[in-house]
């Protein structure tokens, strides 16, 4: 579970409850079903209206990804590759077949089951390439959607504050009415907003860092399974995949691996 999210939603919305009790105001006065129904139901509409509705059915999963989703610790997938490398160097390749069970990523006994198998190097890479393009090109999608909600949300928080707006201006004939009614035009743009700012986007941000850690752990396989492929030494498998790590990790990696040693 990726705790940080959740963190930042109840801060985010802790931010706008203080914000209403130190204003003098209360969590009642915001609630108004009208503006509820034309933000959500608006943006709901515009949204399968940009989107495949196959794309659409797997919404929820992608939210809960950004929750309960992690990528695998790069060190870790580091010192799982290059003890396959040691035993590919000390056993030969195809006794990584037996090994098969200690793999738990997909993309890596994919990988490892084409270099057993003698598969061309060349067509090891393009079809694990291949492979990682589809996943980002999924993952954008997902965040497509995102977007979008906080893209399409203010949109219809905006064409609520006018409807209200008109509506007031055709009852002008009563001046007690203007200032509440003001108010509830301007809760469909606070609605908008919020849906915008606590959850489309921040989620959408953070489905795309952790994009971005699995397509750099899937990148280090790619690398690594084509040394091992080549018969590289482990020493030189943990030098190249150390580059994919930015200079504070490699330094407590090796730190580490130095303790081990």
């Amino acid at each position: 579970m990726d705790i940080g999210t959740i963190i930042g939603l109840v801060v985010a919305m802790m931010a706008i409850v203080l914000g209403i009790v130190l204003g003098g105001g209360s969590v009642g006065a915001l609630l108004d079903t009208t503006s509820v129904l034309v933000v959500l139901t608006g943006t709901l509409g515009a949204t399968i209206i940009a989107f495949p509705l196959a794309t659409l059915t797997k919404i929820h999963t992608i939210i809960l990804k950004s929750i309960f989703g992690s990528a695998p610790d790069p060190a870790a997938t580091i010192k799982d590759i290059v003890r396959f490398a040691e035993i590919a160097r000390r056993e030969g390749i195809l006794s990584l077949e037996n090994h098969i069970h200690d793999m738990n990523d997909p993309f890596i006994i994919n990988g490892i089951r084409m270099a057993i198998d003698g598969t061309d190097p060349e067509l090891i890479k393009e079809i694990l390439d291949t492979e990682l393009e589809a996943l980002m090109e999924r993952h954008e999608r997902g965040k497509g959607v995102l977007d979008a909600v906080a893209k399409y949300a203010p949109a219809y928080g905006m064409i609520g504050t006018l409807l209200g707006l008109i509506f007031m201006l055709q009852n002008m004939d009563d001046p007690a009415a203007i200032g509440p009614g003001m108010a509830v035009a301007l809760i469909t743009t606070l609605y908008g907003a919020l849906v915008a700012n606590i959850a489309a986007g921040p989620i959408g941000d953070k489905l795309a860092a952790k994009s971005a850690e699995e397509v750099l752990i899937k990148s280090m396989v790619v690398a690594g399974v084509m040394s091992i492929q080549s018969g590289d030494n482990p020493r030189v498998v943990e030098s190249k995949l150390l580059t994919y790590l930015p200079p504070n990790k490699r330094a407590a990696f090796e730190a580490e691996s130095g303790k081990a040693a």
